[in-house]
């Protein structure tokens, strides 16, 4: 069986990744892409290829068509597999990046190269003479917003969108995976977060043994 290409190495989580929001999102998406987007090509390529297809040569009325391989199911335990080494690993490695930019952005920000920039417009509309009746402008003021304010909706967004890429990429293992001794392997009973929990939980117990 072919393997999926792997995902991109986790970045090292710093301040400064995160308020790069540009190297901050382009890690994302290219996590998602080699998962999650590709999610029917990866489990495609757990199929073996010498699974038994459609042969040309038979004649017999009998013979029955190949599943087309978008469809074909895939043994259980192939497909845990590749939800714990591949799947849920790359999973963790985005969650753990956007969790730790959500502190990052509830943090104080001593070197938020616009900080000076900003007192001093507060400190130009504290002065600024306001008369709503000459101008109903006037007392308009939209303040700078802080690098930190800016990564904690990019954050949201992401979690946003992580929720969704998410659930598609689940509902799409649900269907491709077969059921095993156990009914499944955990695949279809539950949502991708009691599944990714447990996992999570299992992997820190493992470190706390090493």
């Amino acid at each position: 069986m072919s393997q999926p290409p792997p995902p991109p190495r986790s970045p090292l989580l710093t301040p400064q990744l995160c308020f790069n929001q540009t190297a901050l999102r382009d890690f994302l998406r290219l996590s998602r892409a080699t998962t999650d987007d590709s999610i029917t090509q990866n489990l495609n390529g757990l199929l073996t290829p010498s699974r038994p297809g459609f042969d040309p040569t038979s004649t017999s009325p009998s013979t029955s068509r190949p599943v087309p391989t978008h469809r074909a199911l895939i043994p259980s335990t192939t497909c845990s597999t590749f939800v714990t080494q591949i799947l849920f690993p790359t999973w963790h490695a985005r969650s753990s990046l956007l969790t730790y930019c959500a502190r990052v952005a509830t943090s104080p920000d001593p070197n938020d190269p616009d900080l000076l920039l900003r007192e001093i417009e507060s400190a130009r509309d504290r002065e600024r003479v306001v008369n709503e009746r000459l101008d109903p402008y006037s007392g308009r003021f939209f303040p700078r917003e802080a690098r930190t304010e800016a990564l904690a909706n990019t954050v949201r967004n992401e979690r946003a969108v992580e929720g969704i890429v998410r659930r598609r990429t689940w509902a799409v293992v649900g269907e491709r995976c077969s059921a095993g001794e156990d009914g499944g392997g955990g695949f279809q009973a539950g949502g991708w977060e009691e599944a990714f929990e447990r996992w999570r939980v299992e992997q820190e117990g493992k470190e706390r043994e090493r």
